[in-house]
């Protein structure tokens, strides 16, 4: 009865035992650049294992401040079409001087999906808590080349709040 239950419980959510690798790639290097307030900011990423990757990254808005972060992250197929993946970072903030100018140490958990709508769109998002503040992201990603993609989102990453973010990713 349980072995039943189990099959189609993974059956419904459409994992199947071929679906093992990936279906977007987490090596890459991105640069972006937001509005509402203004920010600037590159992330790197690459894999540590098939289903975990390491992630680094830094923003500003040029204005005696930054945001680092790294950690590590995991991902892994949902269907032939999705990935669900996720993330543990720390960051390293140092505020506007309008904003205090303090520096502190965060933690940042989230979770997000990734979906293909179209062969070279895909369909991105992701909730998650900085410190006491929520992050959101979601987007579309247009993947004119197997190494190029570009992205439209909105997001609150918990520190800069609600931003449009436009970004170039470089994928190796």
């Amino acid at each position: 009865m349980k072995n039943t239950i189990l099959a189609s419980t993974l059956a419904f959510l459409g994992i199947s035992g071929s679906a093992q690798a990936n279906n977007f790639n987490y090596n890459y290097f991105e640069v972006r650049t937001a509005v509402g307030p203004e920010m600037t900011g590159v992330e790197f990423s690459t894999f540590f294992t098939e289903n975990s990757h390491f992630v680094v990254r830094a923003d500003t808005q040029f204005d005696k401040d930054y945001d680092f972060a790294a950690g590590v992250g995991f991902n892994g197929p949902v269907n032939q079409f999705a990935d669900v993946y996720g993330q543990l970072l720390i960051h390293q903030v140092k505020f506007t001087e309008e904003a205090g100018g303090e520096s502190e140490t965060q933690a940042e958990v989230n979770i997000g999906g990734r979906i293909w709508i179209t062969d070279q769109v895909e369909l991105t998002g992701r909730i998650g808590r900085n410190d006491d503040s929520s992050v959101v992201h979601a987007g579309v990603r247009f993947h004119s080349t197997q190494q190029l993609s570009l992205s439209a989102e909105t997001r609150n990453n918990g520190l800069y709040g609600p931003q449009i973010t436009m970004s170039v990713r470089f994928q190796y």
